[in-house]
């Protein structure tokens, strides 16, 4: 690896950050609420909802659109079977209506061939996680996978990050973490790294400069300038 390029390690959020998944995710949530006759949820809703896991998406469309609380819906007698339906019909889904964001698949082939590692750190369940990256042939291009379910706590705790610190031998000083969210924001600050942060994902609505992000980058082509100087 060029001792000029400034990161051994780079974390990357997923839905949002290196792959567009919001249309496949809100047919899935329809697919769902339709099985159980319920009133369908709008794209723009499903894109305010993403960030803190799949699971926790149904539950707030289901809470909209029943009318109701989050922990209502969780104490249904019916939720483990709707539950349960929403992971066939997104299942079907991966890969359907989804892409990849300009420049992500390039530039993660030249960081790993630079020695650079590559992890995705995601809230989104490890089932999902695999689906989403096999539908898209991504999996090889990283070092490690963390979903929402593969530690104890999820983002915005750092726990994720402080053990990829540990596993690649890596100073916090030397690692990056890219994403789209507030959430991902906070995870990096959390953790004492430096975060870049993507204008074209989820964050709920908001613009990401109000998170305050130490960059905002149009597109990942942006992480590979590091690469080119030092050619």
């Amino acid at each position: 690896m060029t001792e000029k390029y400034p990161y051994d390690l780079i974390l990357f959020d997923l839905d949002g950050t290196l792959i567009e998944t919001a249309p496949e995710i809100a047919d899935a949530v329809n697919d769902t609420l339709q099985r159980f006759d319920l009133p369908p949820v709008t794209q723009q809703q499903v894109n305010d909802w993403i960030g803190h896991g799949t699971r926790t998406l149904l539950i707030q469309a289901l809470a909209e659109v029943g009318h109701t609380t989050v922990e209502a819906v969780q104490a249904a007698d019916n939720f483990p079977q709707i539950e349960a339906a929403f992971g066939v019909h997104y299942e079907q889904r991966c890969g359907t209506r989804s892409h990849l964001y300009p420049h992500v698949r390039e530039t993660l082939q030249a960081l790993r061939a630079e020695g650079v590692k590559l992890v995705v750190m995601t809230n989104k369940e490890g089932r999902y996680t695999q689906v989403v990256l096999d539908a898209h042939q991504m999996a090889p291009l990283f070092d490690r996978v963390i979903s929402g379910d593969t530690l104890p706590v999820k983002k915005p705790n750092p726990a994720g990050i402080f053990d990829c610190l540990k596993q690649f031998s890596v100073s916090s000083e030397r690692t990056l973490f890219v994403g789209d969210s507030s959430i991902d924001v906070a995870t990096a600050r959390n953790a004492n790294v430096t975060v870049w942060a993507l204008p074209y994902g989820y964050n709920m609505g908001e613009a990401i400069e109000s998170c305050h992000p130490d960059r905002v980058i149009s597109d990942l082509s942006a992480l590979t300038a590091g690469l080119v100087s030092a050619v």
